[in-house]
């Protein structure tokens, strides 16, 4: 089984949570090379397909996690303010078990990204759970936009103001970083535009601006290549950052965390930006003590494009117990509740033409539950990528490991210190007493 194969199959008799369509009972779910070819009922299974009778269960689109930093080996590049030119794809690990123990939750898309050190990180990647493959581009979910990390507040702050005595040191720091990075970037831009424009000219002998990747990257920004993804958790520090992007003419933006949101909710439904929250996770640190539970549904009926993302490679595997408790605080519908988990990140990664719902025409990347998904009953059966199963809960080998290693105890991919978020890891050296000396 190799990463870019496509699947062919029937799924019969089920309860089908399509999301954006509406819930169909006792229908079949028709896959033919990777995408859904037709939903209806009494569909006959063409010859030689694989049949899988779902009667009593319940088939949903496969969940994403708009925030994660699985299957990648560096988080954080930790060395500038700015890095905007690394890049997540770089290095991409298929062989981490954290990639099937997230199918074990029904999860078939990711968005790996760049730790929150810096005030403008790394490029991030999205990727489609192919467990199975050795081949790291195999994982890429081909087509799928750029995107990048920002991030606001302590994090790069403590990093670089705290760590390396260099701007930002303070919250106002951060601002000015972004904004000179970004008018940087724009002179860039024109430079370029005006030598490509020169050059035509006949007998023009004039030099090139010298290539940066750095600055390739944020004027990318500016032409809406890349849609930003920040972290994010005060509301101040949130409306500065929508100033920015409208100053700067940047449309496609999305906040990270965002646990003070719903303060501001308003301001991010008018300039079309998303939220990709927690359910119900803060107190961690200081700038995340004031939050409510009631965030995704607030931001949601003020006409906010959220999510709601793990950032945490065991909280992942139950994502769709933590859309469920959108309905103990806020009162959110079914097809709400999912929506946080399935359409609503594929908008804020830009793949929803391709998935995050069951309807004609899109890939073949579904779960199916033994109860409802949003009960404390659910529990995921199977995880179909591309209409190929890559996780089957009555199959489930003892070993999964694509490369054993006899002397290997634990995944240290599931074991990340609890109590924070997780973008910060690769940064612990720099608050060890060594490099407290050196402020």
């Amino acid at each position: 089984m190799f990463g870019q194969d496509k699947g062919n199959m029937l799924i019969k008799n089920a309860t089908v949570l399509t999301v954006t369509k509406g819930t169909l009972t006792e229908t079949d779910v028709l896959v033919k090379d990777g995408k859904i070819a037709q939903i209806g009922k009494s569909i006959a299974a063409p010859q030689g397909v694989k049949v899988i009778d779902a009667t009593g269960l319940f088939v949903m689109p496969g969940i994403i996690d708009a925030h994660s930093h699985i299957a990648i080996d560096g988080i954080n590049e930790a060395t500038s303010p700015v890095t905007a030119e690394v890049f997540e794809g770089d290095v991409v690990n298929p062989l981490q078990m954290g990639i099937y123990r997230a199918l074990g939750g029904g999860v078939t898309a990711v968005h790996a990204m760049h730790g929150s050190a810096n005030a403008i990180g790394g490029q991030c990647e999205t990727l489609k759970l192919r467990w199975g493959t050795f081949d790291a581009d195999a994982m890429k979910m081909e087509g799928a936009p750029r995107t990048i990390k920002f991030a606001l507040g302590e994090n790069p702050t403590r990093v670089h103001g705290e760590g390396n005595n260099i701007v930002p040191r303070t919250r106002m720091g951060v601002e000015f970083v972004i904004r000179k990075s970004f008018s940087d970037a724009k002179k860039y831009m024109e430079d370029w535009d005006a030598y490509n424009k020169n050059r035509q000219a006949p007998g023009f002998r004039g030099a090139a601006p010298v290539y940066n990747l750095r600055l390739e990257t944020l004027a990318d920004i500016l032409k809406g290549n890349i849609i930003i993804h920040c972290h994010s958790y005060r509301a101040d520090e949130i409306f500065m950052l929508l100033k920015v992007c409208k100053d700067f003419g940047i449309k496609r933006l999305t906040f990270q965390h965002v646990n003070e949101g719903f303060k501001v909710a308003p301001e991010l439904a008018a300039f079309g930006a998303g939220a990709s929250v927690f359910s119900d996770w803060w107190a961690y640190k200081f700038e995340v003590y004031y939050s409510t539970a009631y965030n995704a549904a607030i931001l949601t009926k003020n006409g906010v494009v959220t999510s709601i993302n793990s950032d945490d490679a065991e909280m992942m595997r139950h994502l769709y117990h933590e859309a469920g408790k959108t309905q103990k605080y806020g009162q959110l519908t079914d097809e709400e509740a999912l929506a946080l988990i399935t359409i609503n990140p594929a908008k804020q990664l830009g793949i929803d033409a391709r998935t995050g719902s069951l309807e004609v025409g899109k890939d073949a990347d579904i779960a199916i539950f033994k109860n409802h998904p949003l009960s404390i009953y659910g529990v995921p059966q199977f995880t179909i990528v591309d209409g190929i199963v890559r996780f089957d809960r009555a199959n489930d080998p003892a070993d999964m490991r694509l490369l054993v290693d006899p002397k290997q105890n634990l995944d240290e991919t599931m074991f990340s210190e609890k109590g924070r978020d997780n973008c910060m890891d690769g940064t612990e050296f720099l608050f060890t007493d060594n490099s407290q000396g050196k402020k």
